[in-house]
């Protein structure tokens, strides 16, 4: 019998954070660009490994995706990243269900992100001490779908890897996490999933009032 879930972590790009898949896609067609051209030239290089590691120029990582889009497109474009980025905004819902989970569970945060998050927690968002914990990979050095890295947020959740629920919007992530023994959430906004309900399906929701 599984010991029963006594922390949540969540992934924040994709779960906490609506990435506007729909906005990315609608400016890739509106310059004629590949599908998911945005992405990659963004989050999908050698200079953003190294960023979401901690190393690395941030201002940099921004200009050389600007360029290599640019280099797809074989012509001058407009801030294509920042458009997409303007459009993207907290899953409200999500976070509420965060909050109202934690006083019967340890919450946390497990993201691969560049070193900003914190702040963007913190000042930008406002929404820092609604979690227990942030581990984010440029803070510790290695990123999902590194095991070490689920190992480490679960040691500093509290609960052991196999009392966890990971909830991630990339399927290898997920995967990765079930490899150490975490209990595995596939959410995916674009495709309409209900996370309130995936979480309760595992016995993972608020207290009842």
């Amino acid at each position: 019998m599984r010991i029963p879930i006594s922390g949540v972590l969540f992934d924040f790009g994709g779960v906490l954070w609506n990435m506007r898949w729909d906005v990315c896609q609608e400016l890739e067609q509106a310059y004629g660009l590949p599908r998911r051209a945005l992405f990659e030239t963004l989050y999908r290089t050698p200079t953003w490994e190294a960023i979401e590691r901690g190393r690395g120029d941030r201002e940099a990582w921004r200009e050389e995706a600007h360029g290599l889009l640019e280099a797809r497109a074989g012509r001058p474009l407009p801030q294509l990243h920042e458009a997409w980025r303007a459009a993207q905004h907290l899953i409200l819902e999500h976070v509420q269900l965060a909050r109202a989970l934690r006083p019967s569970y340890r919450i946390g945060i497990l993201s691969n992100s560049d070193a900003s998050l914190r702040e963007r927690l913190r000042d930008g968002l406002g929404i820092a001490d609604f979690f227990d914990v942030l581990v984010c990979s440029a803070e510790v050095g290695m990123a999902k779908p590194e095991p070490a890295i689920y190992r480490l947020a679960a040691e500093r959740l509290g609960p052991p890897p196999e009392a966890c629920v990971f909830v991630d919007d990339h399927e290898p992530n997920v995967v990765a996490a079930q490899a150490v023994g975490m209990r595995g959430v596939l959410f995916r906004v674009d495709r309409g999933h209900d996370l309130k309900a995936e979480l309760a399906a595992l016995g993972v929701h608020p207290p009842r009032s």
